[in-house]
């Protein structure tokens, strides 16, 4: 019988229930919407209700087991996005909701953050950059406004933690959930006495770091009446979406991959580690492989949040459209190289609080949409470039390639600026749901489906789409050189 692994997935916009195989096929998927709540203490800020995500993961479990029999499920496994998390008592009770990362709150937090530690030091030793939404600013507002929460609290779970704790009854932390944290020595792959020290707590608040692949426990009964599954499956520890959609990717070392969807995070697998404080200032973050030995070092900037803001100003009579897409790269198509000498700079996306204020240059009565809408995909290729060169000397390595993957990997006039402006092959990974394939080979390899990760991904069979530099290097290098100038200007 073939046997398959269950993954469960709460991103930002959608909870889902996915089987997947052995050689890395994906038998069923159930997906419904994902959102935020006030919370209710203060109904300006945002919330995870994980009891309303839970009862989602109930739902699309439901439906999956409809296609796939449960008898053929030989394992099940949680992954998500990074720093959220709650507190919890020993017994097991939630003291307060999980605070968003899309949460305002611990904006002034981060702000002040030297009111604690040096941020240079605590970049020193996370390696992270100052992100408002870091658990670090979490406890911190925690300790500051709700000191009665914190006086109970035994434990601080993070929310993949959540789940295999409702899964299995046991609690642990997973490495790659706790390295988005900014309170883990890099180097050292644990959690750092130094930094907690400065902020008041201790590293006896977070239960036993596990390594990705790790059994956490089996379905107990109540979990496995609750989602529809027998009592005793294996639960396997993974974590952090953007760390498994790397791994899924099929990239080896050296090999940079750029996940581009509303983010657009260009990361590299590399077992060295720089924490020169000259990288907080070029805006690089590093954060624990889910292969220990290795690191994810990377550089983030907004992607097609950028092109949506585009989309809904300038073709909004046609924004509803199905082929809405098709017909803003059409006209894109038919612009020149140089978008007539509309420049953008990538971070003009309003509504952001990490974006900047952005700016677009070089109208006249006569510039057309496309031309705009161009320019953003060649403001955003130029950005790649920069922030490729940056990883390439973090990591001491030359990229031969570009493997792309999410939802901006499907934009064909985006890839091939994206070759021609870095003057290297571009390639797009086939598989559509990385973060969910990387999940799934470490719980085949924890429930010995396989002796590890790497001989489960072996046994996947990758395919890309190639786009290579077009022969138009000279005029690409040129506006290349005039966004550099134009994004210096810009500082």
């Amino acid at each position: 019988m073939q046997k398959v692994v269950l993954v469960l997935d709460c991103g930002a916009t959608n909870i889902r229930t996915i089987a997947v195989d052995a050689q890395g096929h994906i038998r069923a998927v159930s997906s419904v919407a994902n959102n935020t709540r006030p919370d209710p203490y203060y109904p300006e800020y945002r919330i995870w209700d994980v009891k309303e995500i839970w009862g989602k993961f109930r739902q699309t479990t439901a439906d999956v087991l409809q296609k796939i029999p449960a008898g053929q499920i030989a394992a099940i496994t949680v992954t998500t996005f990074g720093v959220d998390g709650a507190p919890f008592t020993a017994g097991g009770k939630i003291l307060y909701p999980v605070i968003s990362w899309q949460c305002p709150r611990t904006i002034p937090v981060m702000k002040n953050i030297e009111n604690y530690i040096p941020l240079e030091e605590l970049y020193g030793i996370t390696g992270l950059q100052p992100y408002n939404f870091n658990t670090i600013t979490k406890l911190i507002w925690l300790k500051e406004n709700k000191p009665e929460i914190v006086e109970q609290m035994d434990h601080f779970l993070f929310i993949s933690s959540i789940f295999l704790y409702y899964l299995t009854g046991e609690m642990v932390t997973d490495t790659t959930m706790a390295g988005t944290s900014m309170l883990t020595d890099l180097k050292n792959r644990r959690f750092s006495e130094n930094i907690l020290e400065h902020i008041g707590f201790s590293s006896s608040l977070f239960p036993n770091l596990c390594e990705p692949g790790t059994v956490v426990g089996k379905t107990g009964r109540q979990a496995g009446e609750s989602l529809g599954l027998r009592e005793g499956i294996p639960v396997i520890a993974t974590g952090h979406d953007t760390q498994f959609a790397i791994y899924g990717s099929g990239a080896e070392e050296e090999v940079p991959v750029l996940s581009s969807g509303t983010w657009e995070i260009l990361m590299v697998r590399s077992g060295n580690v720089n924490l020169d404080p000259d990288l907080l200032r070029q805006g690089v973050t590093t954060e624990f492989d889910p292969i220990p030995g290795h690191y994810d070092i990377g550089v983030q900037w907004i992607g097609s949040g950028t092109l949506e803001w585009i989309r809904n100003m300038l073709y909004r009579a046609e924004a509803q459209d199905k082929g809405i897409y098709d017909l803003m790269i059409g006209e894109a198509e038919k612009t020149a190289p140089g978008s007539n000498g509309v420049r953008i700079d990538p971070s003009f996306y309003p509504g952001s609080a990490d974006a900047g204020t952005g700016m677009i240059t070089g109208l006249n009565m006569n510039s057309r949409r496309g031309e705009i809408y161009r320019a953003a995909l060649e403001a955003l290729s130029c950005r790649t470039r920069k922030s490729l060169g940056i990883l390439e000397g973090v990591g001491n390595f030359t990229a031969q390639q570009l493997l792309v993957v999410g939802g901006g990997a499907r934009n064909q006039l985006w890839n091939q600026l994206r070759s021609d402006i870095i003057g290297i092959p571009v390639r797009v990974v086939d598989q559509k749901e990385t973060t969910v394939l990387g999940s799934a080979l470490f719980a085949l390899a924890g429930t010995g489906v396989y002796g590890s990760p790497d001989e489960a991904r072996q046994a996947v069979q990758y395919k890309t789409e190639d786009y290579f530099p077009s022969g138009k290097r000279e005029s690409y290098e040129w506006l290349y050189e005039d966004y550099m100038r134009f994004f210096e200007s810009r500082q």
